[in-house]
């Protein structure tokens, strides 16, 4: 008798026989997130880090389009990669608060990249990512906190998976496949936080990206492997959840609503760590009520226990690793008034911002619920006192975002006309024309 292993296999039916095209709001929170992120990949194309990828990856044979590479083509593999990486290398993209991670730039350019070898419209292309998407959302639900907070990446971790299963979507794999696709890309799930201002962090989407696709591919040509990562008591949540796993949150409400439709995505309006935007928005109201920094004696930034996790920077020394500094994000949207790439390069951070920041420090409040998935566990409160002993207090509660990335997405490119075109294609495309003229305005360097 065949084993039966009810958990995977019943997580490996939810994918390949989801329909989420049925759901409008799913598709238009698709088109609207691939806007968003095909924005950050422009942005990122040019960074030295994807420079460096590209010259030490060998260059494989393919049609796979790099994005922003005046043409460049390659494997499936590579592009994934490459492209996942330069999604992510401004840690400008997207966020969901089931995952605590970037789906996107996950999902998507495995999706591209499969295109490059599959016959795939445009639609099949959408409902794969919304499947990809639901599926490392719910895994995020399953997995718990812990995973996060002990020193996983979970774009890395989770994001591997969902690249997996958003081809099985996407290829139409069968039940046994797509569980054999999820084992594989399960045992190539790493990432660690400890990576978080560097430049790995990004390379941790690109690994992803490739690991995930590979899985599925394998899986998809009859290579085998274990088909119970979530059953086996060796599997997934007992090498990764530290006790605090729900396995059947993987399956339960699939699709009811999508996850992409709630919570949702958060689009970034800042280049930088998530949990260093509602630090910013503070920053960025005491800016506009004409609050002078020079004026500024002490700044306590609370948080709820969790809350600055991400935040491993104190004291940074270039833009890279300030994307990860609650200090220097405040200083920043105080003094300047904007939160902008600029602010995130690789160049030198500026004195005068790293002497506002020196009077900033950090408090839990550890009466406060952990944060967790839940948005009503987010919040941040500052509490300025001045030099002549008055004080100030301002919060902010939950997350900033973005409705409409379009303006992000010509800022990217500089509103170059060779790719101009995109964010309206991309809200109307359906067809396999359709992707291909995508991806062929893709290929552009607008820089």
């Amino acid at each position: 008798m065949e084993k039966t292993f009810p958990l995977t296999t019943a997580f490996a039916e939810a994918i390949v026989s989801a329909e989420p095209l049925k759901d409008e709001a799913a598709v238009a929170g698709a088109r609207k997130a691939i806007v968003d992120w095909l924005a950050c990949a422009f942005g990122g194309a040019d960074d030295r880090t994807t420079r460096i990828l590209l010259e030490q990856l060998p260059a494989g044979a393919g049609e796979a389009v790099i994005i922003g590479q005046g043409g460049r083509r390659t494997d499936a593999l590579t592009a994934a990669l490459v492209n996942a990486h330069a999604g992510h290398v401004l840690d400008y993209d997207d966020v969901h608060a089931s995952v605590r991670g970037h789906p996107t730039t996950v999902i998507v350019p495995v999706l591209l990249a499969l295109a490059s070898e599959e016959r795939l419209s445009a639609d099949r292309l959408i409902a794969g990512y919304i499947v990809g998407l639901e599926a490392m959302a719910r895994l995020g639900l399953a997995i718990g906190m812990r995973h996060y907070e002990n020193g996983f990446h979970a774009t890395a971790t989770l994001g591997t998976i969902a690249a997996a299963a958003a081809v099985a979507a996407c290829a139409r794999y069968s039940v046994e496949e797509t569980a054999t696709a999820l084992g594989l890309a399960a045992t190539h799930s790493s990432g660690l936080r400890l990576q978080f201002g560097h430049d790995a962090k990004p390379y941790h989407a690109g690994m992803a990206a490739r690991s995930g696709l590979l899985s599925a591919k394998l899986a998809g040509a009859g290579f085998g492997g274990a088909r119970d990562f979530l059953d086996n008591p060796l599997g997934f949540f007992s090498a990764f959840a530290f006790g605090e796993q729900r396995p059947q949150a993987a399956v339960e409400g699939w699709g009811a609503p999508w996850q992409i439709v709630a919570p949702g995505l958060t689009l970034k309006a800042f280049p930088c760590c998530t949990a260093s935007h509602p630090v910013g928005m503070i920053g960025l109201q005491l800016h506009g009520e004409g609050l002078n920094a020079e004026t500024i004696d002490e700044v306590v930034i609370t948080f709820p226990p969790g809350g600055d996790a991400a935040l491993v920077v104190t004291s940074p020394t270039t833009g890279i690793d300030a994307r990860f500094s609650a200090e220097y994000v405040f200083a920043t949207a105080l003094v300047d008034g904007a939160l902008k790439i600029s602010h995130f390069g690789e160049t030198p951070v500026r004195d005068d911002l790293i002497e506002i920041a020196g009077r900033v420090r950090r408090w839990h409040d550890e009466t406060a619920p952990r944060m967790s998935n839940d948005p009503k566990t987010r919040f941040v409160i500052a509490e300025v006192t001045l030099k002549d002993g008055s004080r100030l207090v301002r919060d902010f509660k939950g997350l900033p975002g973005l409705n409409d990335p379009t303006e992000k997405f010509h800022d990217a490119t500089g509103n170059h006309p060779s790719v101009s075109a995109i964010p309206e294609l991309v809200r109307t495309m359906r067809s396999e024309d359709d992707l291909h003229r995508l991806i062929a305005l893709l290929a552009h360097r607008p820089n």
